[in-house]
Parts: structure tokens; C-alpha cells; sequence
């Protein structure tokens, strides 16, 4: 018999045995994944992104190459470090206005 401490669940809903960071999408990586907010686990932005492409597949994954990804609302690297409490945003290039 399985406890409930040992249960994993599929989709956006935390697995009990490891953390997971709020991922927040904008533009066209919200429309690319279909969602704003989700969440992922990973103990880095390049483990959280690379669960992100895997849920959310190919159109995702290229748009996410033009993105800048923030943590709790600073530029960061693929190799920052994130817990639980983080905050990854990804953020498309943005254009428009007139010159």
C-alpha cells in the first residue's frame, strides 16, 4: 500500500517527492504552452526549462530560444539555482510602437 506522502500526480500538480517553482509565461510562450501559470520541478532554470519543453513540446521549445527567463523578477542563467518559493518567468522579446 502506498502512503500519501509517496503519491505523484501527472500535469501541473506537485509530485510529493521533490520541489517544485511557480513557471510563469507571457506572449507568445503563454500561447505556445497553452497556459500562463504552471508549475515544474528542478533545482536549476536550465532542469525547470527543460521540463517545460518536455510538457509542452516543439512550438514551445522554439519560441523559448528568442525568451529571456527571469527568477522572482531579475535576469538570471541556466545554472541559477531555484527553490520552491522561486518564481520563473519567461518573457518573449517585445515590439510594437511607432517610430
Amino acid at each position: 500500500m502506498t502512503s500519501f506522502a509517496d503519491t505523484k500526480t501527472q500535469g501541473s500538480r506537485k509530485r510529493y517527492d521533490e520541489d517544485v517553482v511557480q513557471l510563469r509565461m507571457f506572449a507568445s510562450a503563454r500561447e505556445a504552452a497553452g497556459t500562463a501559470r504552471d508549475t515544474m520541478p528542478g533545482d536549476t532554470v536550465d532542469q525547470v526549462l527543460a521540463g517545460a519543453v518536455a510538457r509542452f513540446g516543439s512550438e514551445f521549445a522554439t519560441v523559448l530560444k528568442t525568451c529571456r527567463v527571469w527568477v522572482n523578477g531579475e535576469s538570471t542563467e541556466g545554472t541559477a539555482v531555484v527553490v520552491e518559493t522561486d518564481e520563473v518567468a519567461i518573457l518573449p522579446p517585445v515590439s510594437g510602437g511607432d517610430s
